[in-house]
């Protein structure tokens, strides 16, 4: 072996290390830990009441306080029927449907980035995207927009079942063979929705497919926010207890498998959980990007990478992103409104990358 080779293999070598050292849990100060979550905490509740606030309908606080405590039934309604409608039934919906969407998307990414190993890993890893775009196209082309929801979270049972089903006929659940299938059911299922969209869409429908795929909370209502919030409840919840679980697939299978982790069983649960929720997400919001894939990494950036710590920070941290991202997009170009799609990537981008620069001119 020549010296030139030698040394080739040896930086290969360093490179693989460095790169699987830094998908390792790096241990967070407990008390900094605490302190974000409580200052995250506090800011999603500050940040659901001032959204609710603002519109081109003035309202204080003190109205959307008023009004939560009436539908309670905490004392006497003080707003007008008009003025309570607007907070109850149009901005309150919408504002908790984005945190609830915010939360649950932040969690499947911190999932799905250790199960993979993969830190450019988002909750659309498995197709679930393009799976649910292909129901919720046709049901929009056909008229049938009452049904949406339904065709869009049995779109992503169908690409969910055709990656498990392609990854294990091409060898079982490994990261490598899991990502690689997911990109080709995506691939298809795509293909799929542009087709649908070329041949039938029409000027109207065509508006209404477009919005839905840059994602789009306008439609948010009390159903959605019980979808939502019921998902983020049953799955997002039990999710958040697989820290340490998350912390083992960090270190590699086989290190999991030394730690007491079965890994085939446990990656197709942690699968399926994020594939559940992020369809019942996707349904109700529809494929709104960023927020699973840079949010984990930002708050990783701040706490470390413990995932005890990090998955109710991403998910309070996801919350609060999308929760204003939202309110951005229906109230910076009134009466007009961008899809909520955009504006998370045209925001979400340049903050990463100065919490990237700032972290490394700390280090």
């Amino acid at each position: 072996m020549t010296v030139q080779a030698s040394r080739a293999r040896d930086e290969r070598r360093a490179t693989d290390a460095a790169g699987a050292a830094s998908m390792r849990p790096a241990r967070a100060d407990t008390g900094t830990a605490l302190g974000v979550g409580i200052a995250l905490g506090v800011m999603l509740a500050a940040s659901v009441v001032l959204a609710v606030t603002i519109g081109p309908a003035g309202l204080a606080p003190a109205d959307v306080l008023a009004s939560i405590a009436a539908h309670l039934g905490i004392g006497e309604p003080t707003l007008s029927p008009l003025r309570d409608g607007i907070v109850w039934e149009l901005r309150m919906p919408r504002v908790l449907t984005a945190a609830a969407v915010g939360a649950g998307l932040a969690i499947c990414g911190v999932v799905m980035q250790a199960l993979t190993r993969n830190p450019l890993a988002d909750p659309y890893l498995l197709g679930l995207s393009s799976g649910a775009s292909v129901g919720a196209v046709i049901v929009l082309v056909l008229g049938m927009a009452i049904a949406l929801p339904v065709a869009a979270f049995a779109g992503a049972l169908a690409a969910l079942a055709a990656t498990l089903g392609l990854a294990r006929a091409a060898g079982g659940l490994s990261p490598t063979t899991t990502v690689l299938a997911g990109l080709a059911v995506s691939a298809v299922f795509g293909a799929i929705t542009s087709l649908v969209i070329f041949w039938s869409a029409t000027n109207d429908s065509y508006r209404e497919i477009l919005n839905w795929l840059l994602g789009s909370l306008s439609g948010a209502d009390w159903p959605a926010v019980a979808l939502a919030g019921g998902a983020l409840l049953v799955v997002g919840v039990p999710l958040l207890a697989t820290g340490r679980t998350l912390d083992a697939f960090a270190f590699g299978d086989t290190a999991a498998s030394a730690l007491g982790v079965h890994v085939p069983r446990t990656r197709a649960l942690l699968l399926v959980a994020t594939a559940l929720l992020t369809g019942a997400l996707v349904a109700v919001s529809g494929a709104i990007g960023f927020v699973g894939l840079i949010l984990p990494h930002a708050v990783r950036l701040v706490i470390g990478s413990r995932h005890r710590a990090l998955l109710p920070l991403s998910a309070l941290a996801g919350a609060v992103f999308l929760v204003w991202v939202d309110t951005g997009a229906r109230t910076l170009f009134d009466p007009r409104e961008l899809p909520v799609g955009i504006l998370t990537a045209l925001v979400g981008g340049p903050v990463f990358a100065a919490l990237l620069l700032r972290t490394r001119r700390a280090s």
